[in-house]
């Protein structure tokens, strides 16, 4: 017989653990307050400052998350002198490695008993070792080709892995922390503003300050001293915002659900129980949408800095103006996708995003091979860039937040079903899809820069006119039609407000005495 985790009803607790003193003076409740005085407090809007101190976390997973897909293959085949093919099978081969730890790290993390609950103990754990692999990712020592290979090969892996154990655990708070189905589109948009503003913040100070134009590096990013300062202030980063997070929302942890009862480890049945989790319509319908999604993303992110430098000739100073201009996206987006998503749902509103900006990405690219957007050099060229992207990442934006939220959502209705409360299963599948194909994406953005003939040594116009044609007609339709393979997919999320209140108000039934 197949052992299942008893129901709600029955055994298995949804309150709250008796919490200590400290714990209820830091939840604003008086000492005397009982368990169902906590859970009240555990289902109000949460203060800023635990809002705050969530998103903040999102800071650690910025930085790392821009570097891969931003700097690395740039750093490590024209500063290193990798060939790129190279640099794109190192990082397929880390995922190899990630589609270990990712579910191991949220499986864990579910049924893990601490007096500090299932997911702080991997949060606090993780910052020192996350921190010191990172620095170390951009500062390799000096090695032949095939060791050179084998070195970032083990580092990324040490990075990829280390930021999982905060990552994972940190993402899984959200359906704990709020139940509530507007509540945690906003409380998911403060994730979304600190790791946008994180990761495009570094960004910004390594273009501007790290990467300048010099005369011995007419193109800045070819400077390897930049990388070492931005390994530096990017480590430093990523330590400080995982360790506020993790203290900022620890005094959350008694009104967080309990963990499973102990039990032997069966294989078998842990295996079946995966199986019935991650078979959740919803759930296999967002995963199906990430996939495309971060394939595109990953494609887009790793091509930017080729694009801005060889298609559109930006100086670093220009580079570092249209992240800049990143921080404005960012501003719209924590705005837009709470309001259009509590006015439409969030099914539409990820699908409206996700159509307009993969739309919008490659026009300016595509109006140019015909010769109706203006030149390299020309004064309106930047503000011309400057304007669409700001939009179409305001929209890219608005469309994570949201389909985060829509992650969220599946916790309860899967736990109506199972009986089981799987947030780290359910956010470390994500994790880990979007770390593989953002991978993935890395790869094919590689393959194209071969397939079209692009070096390692191209500068700044030297491409002519048709390859850098054949460039955008190979990249432009594959990154539009993975986009639109995604927002096909939403179409088949099955779970809206009515749903997930019904799901609600099923769960709370059954875990009444």
């Amino acid at each position: 017989m197949i052992h299942t985790y008893p129901s709600p009803r029955r055994h298995s607790p949804s309150h709250p653990r008796t919490p200590s003193g400290w714990h209820r003076r830091e939840l604003g409740v008086p000492p005397c307050a009982t368990i169902s005085d906590l859970k009240m407090q555990a289902n109000r809007p949460l203060p800023l400052s635990t809002k705050v101190a969530y998103g903040f976390g999102a800071v650690a997973y910025g930085v790392k998350d821009n570097a891969f897909s931003v700097f690395l293959l740039f750093f490590y085949s024209r500063v290193v002198g990798m060939p790129a093919e190279q640099v794109g099978l190192a990082i397929m081969l880390v995922l190899i490695i990630d589609g270990i730890s990712d579910p191991l790290v949220g499986h864990i993390s579910d049924n893990l008993h601490s007096r500090w609950g299932r997911r702080h103990p991997f949060m606090y754990f993780s910052a020192l070792p996350v921190s010191v692999s990172f620095f170390f990712l951009w500062n390799p020592p000096v090695l032949s080709a095939d060791a050179m290979f084998f070195y970032l090969l083990a580092m990324a892996v040490l990075v990829r892995t280390l930021i999982t154990l905060f990552e994972v655990p940190s993402t899984s708070l959200i359906a704990e922390l709020t139940p509530d189905y507007d509540e945690r589109t906003k409380v998911i948009g403060y994730r979304g503003f600190f790791g946008y503003l994180g990761g495009i913040g570094l960004t910004i100070v390594a273009y501007v300050f790290f990467f300048p134009q010099t005369p011995e590096y007419s193109v800045g990013l070819m400077n390897p001293e930049g990388y070492t300062k931005y390994a530096l202030v990017g480590s430093t980063m990523m330590f400080i915002a995982i360790i506020v997070s993790s203290i900022g929302t620890h005094n959350r942890i008694p009104t967080f659900k309990s963990p499973p009862p102990k039990r032997p480890f069966n294989a078998r049945q842990t295996t079946t129980e995966l199986k019935q989790t991650l078979s959740n319509p919803s759930f296999l319908v967002v995963m199906g949408a990430t996939l495309f999604a971060a394939t595109a993303s990953g494609l887009g992110l790793s091509s930017a800095n080729f694009l801005f430098t060889l298609f559109w000739e930006f100086t670093s100073e220009q580079i570092g103006l249209l992240n800049m201009f990143l921080i404005i996206s960012v501003f719209i987006a924590v705005i837009i996708a709470p309001g259009l998503s509590r006015r439409i749902g969030k099914k539409k509103a990820v699908i409206f995003f996700w159509f307009t900006a993969a739309s919008l990405a490659p026009m300016p690219y595509l109006l140019r091979v015909f010769g109706w957007f203006p030149d390299n050099g020309s004064p309106a060229l930047l503000p011309s860039v400057l304007a669409i992207y700001t939009v179409d990442m305001a929209l890219f934006i608005s469309a994570n937040i949201t389909i985060s939220s829509m992650f969220a959502d599946v916790v309860e209705d899967s736990e109506k079903t199972t009986g089981r409360r799987s947030e780290g299963i359910f956010f470390a599948s994500r994790k880990f899809l979007e770390k593989s194909v953002s991978g993935l994406g890395i790869f094919m953005a590689s393959s194209v820069l071969v397939m079209v003939g692009i070096s390692e040594t191209a500068t700044p116009g030297s491409l002519d006119q048709a390859t850098l044609s054949r460039w955008i007609f190979i990249y432009a339709p594959t990154y539009v039609f993975l986009y639109m393979l995604a927002v096909t997919l939403v179409f088949r999320y099955q779970i809206d407000r009515e749903v997930h209140e019904k799901n609600l108000r099923q769960l709370a039934e059954e875990s009444s005495p």
